[in-house]
């Protein structure tokens, strides 16, 4: 089964949107943003299981993740960041970082995509991104 994570085709941008590219992550802008800000963080090269990366990758990797999840709670005042790290139908290694507010949405639960999807005008869309790209750019300094 081939892997849109690595072949960054049509599968992947049915369902996210690239936002900026790390040392050792890609970052999407997921287009569903029911919870707003919503990223993906996928490992640059295909590993489907953590204990598959060695020492740095996991350490930079993990530290991109932190840097995205931080830009996110900056930009979305979110009071609690969901990590969900799945695997079983998209093995390629990507967390999903999720925002939540209390009294918000899906908050003192897991987030779910069952729920109908918000898809945001094209203005929108951008402002999100762009405010998530000015956090992480303040955030690198």
């Amino acid at each position: 089964m081939s892997c849109f994570y690595c072949e960054k085709d049509e599968r992947l941008l049915a369902l996210m949107t690239p936002l900026t590219e790390l040392q050792w992550s890609d970052v999407y802008l997921f287009n569903d943003q029911k919870h707003k800000g919503r990223c993906v963080v996928a490992l640059k090269g295909h590993h489907d299981e953590m204990f598959e990366l060695d020492d740095e990758q996991r350490s930079g990797f993990f530290a991109e993740v932190s840097l995205v999840a931080h830009a996110i709670a900056n930009y979305t005042k979110a009071d609690k960041i969901n990590y969900a790290i799945y695997g079983d139908i998209v093995s390629h290694f990507h967390v999903h970082l999720v925002p939540k507010h209390r009294d918000g949405l899906q908050w003192g639960g897991p987030f779910t995509d069952t729920l109908p999807k918000v898809t945001l005008s094209a203005e929108e869309f951008k402002a999100v991104g762009d405010g998530l790209l000015g956090e992480l750019e303040k955030l690198k300094k």
